[in-house]
C-alpha cells in the first residue's frame, strides 16, 4: 500500500493551473534557475504520438531542461490516478537522486491531487461482484447506486456507466456511499506541499487558448490524429481527437473542427479554473500579457525561498 494516514509528498514544487496558462515556459524558465527537471503532470502528455494535440513541449520549448513522464505511454493504454501516482513517485525519487529539483506541471486535478493528498482507500475490484453488476440494465444500475447513495447524483457522473459501476461496487463492498468514504478521506488529509497557481484574466486566458488551437492545426494536427493508432479511452478523451476525427470522417471542414476545439477547451479550462479554487494548498501567482516567465520564476523563488538550496531529500523509508 502506498497511503499512510500521514500522508506526506518527497521535496518538489507542483506548478498548475488552466490549458496554455503558460505552466510549462514557467517551469522550464524556473527549472534553469534551480536546477531543476520537469515531471509532467498533464493526463494527456503521457501518450506518445499526441504531440501536437496535447501541446506538448517541443525539444526546443523544453531548452536542454530534463523532462520525464512525456510519451512514455503507449495511447492503447489506459491511465488513471493510481497509476499516474505511482509513475510520478518514481521520478521524483530519480531527480531527487540527482540532488535536482523536482517541478511538476500540469492541469490534470485529480492527478495532481492523487499525488498531493493520496488516494482514498477505496475497496479493490471484486471480480464476482463486477460480473454479477453487469448483468443489470444501465438504468438499474443507477437505480442500485442512488438508493445506497443518494448524494451519487452530484458526486458520479451518472452518465458515465463506469464510473457508475465502480461506485455501486464500492458501497456495496464497503457497507458505506462512496461519497462519505471519500469525504472522511478528503476531510482527514491536510497535506502539505509546494505549489503554486497560475492565473490569468479570462479574456487573456481564452484568447492564448483560440491562438494555441491555431497553432496546432498549422503544425499538422489533422495528419497527426488521423496517424494514432486504436485509442484507449482515456487517451481518447483528449480535446481534438474526436473533433478532428470527425472532419476526417467527411463531417464539416477543417475549420468547424478547429472552433469547435477552441470553445471545448475554453469549457475545460473554465473546469480546471473551478477545480483549482477549491483547491487549498496553492499560492497563487496572477500573469498579465506583458508577464515575463522571467516575472513568474522570481514570484515563485520569492513565495519558495528554500528552492535557492538543493532540496533535501527524506530518509527513504521502504514501503
Amino acid at each position: 500500500m502506498h497511503s499512510t494516514h500521514h500522508h506526506s509528498l518527497p521535496p518538489c514544487l507542483i506548478i498548475a493551473g488552466p490549458t496554455a496558462s503558460g505552466k510549462s515556459a514557467v517551469a522550464v524558465e524556473l527549472a534553469l534557475q534551480i536546477n531543476g527537471e520537469i515531471i509532467n503532470a498533464d493526463a494527456f502528455q503521457l501518450y506518445e504520438g499526441m504531440d501536437i494535440c496535447t501541446a506538448k513541449p517541443t525539444a526546443e520549448e523544453q531548452r536542454g531542461v530534463p523532462h520525464h513522464l512525456l510519451g512514455v505511454l503507449p495511447v492503447s493504454e489506459s491511465c488513471d490516478a493510481q497509476r499516474f501516482r505511482d509513475l510520478a513517485l518514481e521520478a521524483i525519487a530519480d531527480v531527487l537522486s540527482r540532488g535536482h529539483w523536482p517541478i511538476i506541471v500540469g492541469g490534470s486535478g485529480l492527478y495532481l491531487k492523487a499525488l498531493t493528498h493520496g488516494l482514498a482507500p477505496l475497496p479493490p475490484v471484486d471480480e464476482a461482484l463486477r460480473a454479477e453488476l453487469t448483468t443489470l440494465s444501465k438504468e438499474e444500475r443507477i437505480a442500485r447506486l442512488l438508493a445506497l447513495d443518494p448524494e451519487a447524483e452530484t458526486t458520479v457522473a451518472l452518465a458515465n456507466d463506469r464510473y457508475v459501476s465502480r461506485a455501486l461496487e464500492v458501497c456495496i463492498l464497503s457497507g458505506q456511499p462512496q461519497s462519505v468514504l471519500r469525504r472522511s478521506w478528503a476531510e482527514r488529509q491536510v497535506p502539505e506541499f509546494m505549489g503554486v497557481l497560475l492565473q490569468r484574466e479570462r479574456d487573456e486566458l481564452y484568447s492564448r487558448i483560440n491562438q494555441r488551437v491555431l497553432d496546432m492545426a498549422s503544425a499538422g494536427l489533422a495528419a497527426e490524429i488521423a496517424a494514432l493508432a486504436e485509442l484507449s479511452d482515456t487517451a481518447g478523451k483528449a480535446i481534438g481527437v474526436r473533433e478532428i476525427r470527425s472532419h476526417l470522417a467527411g463531417e464539416g471542414s477543417l475549420a468547424a473542427a478547429v472552433e469547435t476545439m477552441q470553445l471545448n477547451s475554453r469549457h475545460y479550462a473554465k473546469r480546471q479554473t473551478t477545480w483549482f479554487r477549491r483547491e487549498t494548498g496553492f499560492q497563487t501567482i496572477c500573469l498579465a500579457s506583458d508577464s515575463t516567465r522571467d516575472f513568474a520564476a522570481r514570484r515563485i523563488l520569492e513565495i519558495f525561498p528554500c528552492l535557492y538550496r538543493p532540496p533535501q531529500s527524506a530518509p527513504s523509508s521502504s514501503t
